[in-house]
């Protein structure tokens, strides 16, 4: 049966007619405004309308006038005695926020002209100057900086000034005319403590378990947990980054205890301009503020990044080399012990996952091993360690179950099955005896035994963890789902293995912290390709784990949606190991 058209006709009619519907009641003004009629506004006002109705949104005439640069239509509106402090409903926009956000210049001038508030701030804290900033638009930056706009006006957020918004947007022409006008690159946006936070979020959610324990009983809800804010940040940090403590968390913390994100990150933030440059890769961006006095090498106070290390860690490899080229420092590390040399290599290497992910890194001139070299002929020492994980690359670390605090580059490169790379961190004075870190973790054992069955001496907490060779027969697969993520050298199993063992003296029987040997973590994989190798170089399939697993025991599904690996079980049954038929998958 064919529907009658008669109640969409209707609709179109009220809606044309401003009454009610989604443009919200009596708002003639502000919808011919919408439609750009100028007549139409005209006449309204003739007729006595309301020139400053807003439509459901909070839009006023003059916020559409102000959108679309419309100057004659603004000028109607402001002798009409358009309101210019009219905010919208979400957001609390002036139509100075709405002309300087679409970077209309001549509208940004009109309003300051008729009397706006050049500092007004939205409900989130943001002045006309930072969206004048966003939008890269150097005249309607100097016209709110003449009216008073401060160039270093911080939202109350992150505390990012209007140089941070330009920067982080690729607004070269924004960020010249901001530093014209005084803007300075040195501010910092604030620091968040994340182990502060997440004190707080524990403390909330036993306030919130008790309330909710307290009335399934029936009982009255018990009053809120005694809360003591620290001192606020010398740098002033804004509501919500204010560091906190707490006398009694619920868990503890410990510097790179596996699963622990909010220790792992430790703080965050703290970027200035050029780093948010370099973060984006805004080459243009970067060097104006550079030209302009910023400092090549000045640290994030929240982790210690550089600009160098930041533009690597997001893969702009032509962005850090012209950084190096200018004189940036290649051997400052972040708070964690991350270097540009390590953030390379990683940065080549890292998993993505499937949702969609930056590829700056697949168009850079620069190929991450000619990057290598050049770092370390600048002199950057292809030792250092990392002190704990890097936080943004725990998505890879969550899957492999593997601590990386402790690595090194070298490490790293074995880890990803690259002989290239590895060969030339040795040229350079690489140790490939160098083991990951022990960090505090969960104890060894299943369902509550705690019996080390190893007969290994205890590995006390700093002490090594696991070496190149584990890392290069596939530490973690057995732990986790290192099988989902691991990007590494294709086929490169084998050789890498030969590469440790026969050229670097490698310990085919060499235990990690937890008692596996490169045979369990070969076996994890059912690689019996690598196990006979292990074997023909003398290794012994029957060493037990810390925690009473056999090889066989790692290739019989010890983790769920693994499965086993049948043909692998046999074999490591046939060389005498034990199987304890511990199937978690079967």
């Amino acid at each position: 049966m064919r529907r009658s058209r008669f109640p969409v006709i209707a609709v179109a009619v009220l809606l044309a007619l401003g009454a009610g519907g989604p443009t919200g009641p009596d708002a003639p003004v502000a919808d011919a405004a919408m439609r750009g009629d100028l007549v139409a506004v005209q006449a309204l006002l003739d007729a006595g309308e309301d020139v400053n109705g807003a439509r459901g949104d909070g839009m006023t005439a003059l916020h559409w006038a102000a959108m679309k640069g419309r100057l004659d239509l603004a000028e109607l509106l402001l002798d009409a005695g358009a309101d210019l402090e009219a905010g919208t409903r979400l957001g609390r926009h002036t139509p100075l926020h709405v002309a300087s956000r679409a970077g209309q210049t001549s509208l940004v001038e009109a309003l300051l002209q008729a009397g706006a508030d050049a500092a007004a701030t939205t409900s989130t804290g943001a002045t006309p100057l930072h969206f004048a900033a966003t939008a890269g638009s150097p005249l309607a930056i100097e016209a709110l900086v003449r009216h008073g706009a401060d160039p270093d006006a911080r939202e109350p957020e992150w505390g990012q000034t209007p140089l941070m918004f330009a920067a982080a947007a690729g607004r070269a022409g924004g960020v010249r005319a901001l530093l014209g006008v005084g803007a300075d690159p040195a501010l910092a946006a604030y620091v968040l403590d994340i182990v502060a936070r997440d004190a707080w979020d524990q403390l909330d959610r036993r306030e919130r378990n008790a309330r909710v324990a307290a009335l399934r009983v029936g009982q009255a809800s018990p009053p809120p947990g005694d809360r003591e804010p620290a001192p606020m940040p010398a740098d002033g940090a804004g509501p919500g980054l204010q560091p906190v403590r707490l006398a009694d968390p619920e868990e503890p913390t410990c510097s790179g205890c596996l699963g622990n994100y909010a220790d792992l990150v430790g703080s965050h933030g703290g970027l200035t301009a050029l780093l948010l440059a370099a973060r984006e890769g805004h080459e243009d961006v970067a060097f104006s503020l550079l030209e302009s006095g910023a400092d090549i090498d000045q640290r994030s106070p929240a982790d210690g990044t550089t600009p160098l290390l930041m533009a690597m860690i997001n893969g702009h490899f032509d962005l850090a080399m012209r950084f190096l080229a200018d004189g940036a420092d290649p051997r400052l590390a972040s708070n964690a012990g991350a270097t540009p040399l390590y953030a390379a290599l990683n940065m080549h290497w890292a998993p993505k996952a499937r949702h969609p992910q930056p590829t700056d890194v697949h168009q850079q001139e620069w190929a991450y091993l000619d990057v290598m070299r050049t770092l370390l002929e600048a002199g950057v020492d292809p030792n250092v360690r990392l002190k704990k994980s890097l936080w943004f690359t725990t998505y890879n670390r969550d899957l492999l179950g593997v601590d990386r605090t402790g690595a090194t580059p070298f490490w790293r490169a074995a880890h990803a099955l690259d002989i290239d790379a590895m060969k030339l961190l040795l040229e350079y004075g690489a140790d490939p005896t160098l083991a990951t870190t022990r960090v505090p973790e969960r104890q060894y054992g299943r369902g509550g035994d705690d019996t080390d069955h190893s007969g290994l001496e205890p590995i006390p907490v700093g002490g090594p963890a696991v070496y190149p060779i584990h890392a290069a027969a596939g530490v973690g697969y057995g732990q986790g789902f290192a099988g989902n993520s691991h990007r590494h050298v294709p086929d490169g199993w084998l050789p890498a293995m030969k590469f440790l063992v026969e050229e670097l003296g490698a310990d085919v029987n060499a235990r990690d912290h937890n008692g596996y040997a490169p045979a369990h973590h070969a076996a994890a994989r059912g690689d019996n390709e690598m196990i006979l190798y292990l074997v023909e170089k003398g290794a012994d399939v029957t060493l037990v784990a810390r925690n009473g697993q056999t090889t066989v025991d790692l290739a019989n599904g010890p983790v769920q949606r693994v499965q086993p690996f049948p043909e692998t079980i046999a074999l490591l049954e046939s060389l005498g190991a034990k199987n304890n038929h511990r199937c978690v998958s079967c």
